[in-house]
């Protein structure tokens, strides 16, 4: 009777039943039930695939694009850097200049030679990076900039050390 029941419940209510699916965690549910907990790997799911496929196309754009615009980009980048460095030490080296020369008591010619040797190197160093640009003249000039400072530190030094010792009391 029960069983009658059910078939009768089940054919008048089958209209309900057919507007609705269940979802895919339902049927792996049955299916695990069934099939005595069959489980699908990693390697098998569509969502790894599918995220391997969206890095696989990233990286062949990235390499078809990277070649065209990275040179080209990184250049501006490393120009813009040289100039901010090499305004800086300017500003150092003029800063430097002045207090030099602001000072009555300088007469050191070898100071003065020096360093004119220094600034000539420097044009024919920056006219070689016009010319043909490369990280080694940019280096070259750097390094020229720095040797300036230094140069100018020593002088001023020595400056800051005769000042002291003219200050001095004389002891008698």
């Amino acid at each position: 009777m029960k069983d009658d029941n059910m078939e009768k419940f089940f054919s008048d209510n089958r209209s309900a039943f057919d507007d609705r699916t269940p979802s895919d965690r339902v049927w792996n549910l049955i299916e695990r039930t069934l099939f005595g907990g069959t489980h699908i790997g990693v390697w098998n799911s569509v969502t790894i695939w599918r995220a391997a496929a969206v890095v696989l196309l990233g990286l062949c754009v990235y390499q078809f694009v990277a070649p065209r615009l990275g040179p080209q980009v990184l250049d501006r980048l490393s120009q813009q850097e040289f100039r901010d460095v090499e305004s800086f030490y300017a500003a150092q080296i003029s800063e430097k200049v002045s207090l030099i020369r602001n000072d009555e008591s300088f007469t050191d010619d070898q100071f003065t030679q020096d360093f004119e040797k220094l600034e000539a190197m420097y044009a024919v160093l920056a006219e070689e990076l016009k010319r043909h640009p490369s990280q080694k003249v940019k280096d070259a000039l750097v390094l020229n900039m720095l040797v300036r400072i230094d140069l100018l530190n020593q002088l001023l030094q020595q400056q800051e050390e005769l000042k002291q010792k003219k200050n001095l009391p004389t002891e008698v």
